[in-house]
């Protein structure tokens, strides 16, 4: 499989539409899961997804292999998310920072509390909150990484992710009560 999307790559570098449609088909499941988790709206994730994917054919020779294509074509997808929450308006209110000093990085919970129980509680934080969330908790990126993309500085992005992990865990605490457990 590498070794043919990496054929695939190298095709589309050249502009061979027909390998543009086979990497198409090779991540657009996938990468319609990632614009669904940002947008909660299916047309709004097809079309963040489909624009993700004419920015990435576009900018494909600029792709290097230090990272997984798919990794490459993941962040192109999250940052066109982003910009359609942006054009929603959706903006990133002045906070009260709070200087975090967290004594450890623990993200495990009961392991009665299923994966979708936890999805479903990031859905509902705050937006400013959900977003950080899933951007560090979901896909890995980093309080540096983050205050980039979301054009906020490290320390915001630091208390919205430690509110919405409290925040979470209240949620998730109340799921577990509520289970009878």
């Amino acid at each position: 499989m590498q070794g043919k999307t990496e054929n695939l790559i190298k095709a589309c570098k050249r502009g061979n539409e027909l390998a543009q449609m086979q990497i198409y088909d090779l991540y657009c499941k996938a990468m319609f899961n990632v614009a669904l988790r940002y947008l909660n709206d299916k047309e709004d994730a097809k079309d963040a997804m489909q624009e993700g994917f004419l920015k990435a054919f576009l900018k494909i020779g600029t792709y290097e292999p230090r990272s997984s294509f798919g990794s490459w074509l993941k962040r192109i997808i999250i940052n066109q998310c982003l910009d359609a929450l942006k054009k929603k308006k959706m903006l990133f209110a002045d906070i009260d920072v709070e200087v975090v000093e967290l004594p450890n990085d623990d993200w495990s919970f009961d392991s009665q509390i299923t994966k979708d129980q936890v999805l479903k509680a990031i859905d509902n934080l705050k937006d400013e909150h959900k977003l950080v969330v899933k951007l560090y908790l979901l896909e890995g990126y980093d309080h540096g990484e983050i205050s980039e993309i979301l054009e906020i500085p490290k320390e915001t992005s630091r208390t919205y992710l430690h509110r919405g992990k409290k925040a979470l865990k209240h949620t998730l605490k109340s799921y577990y009560n509520e289970a009878g457990y």
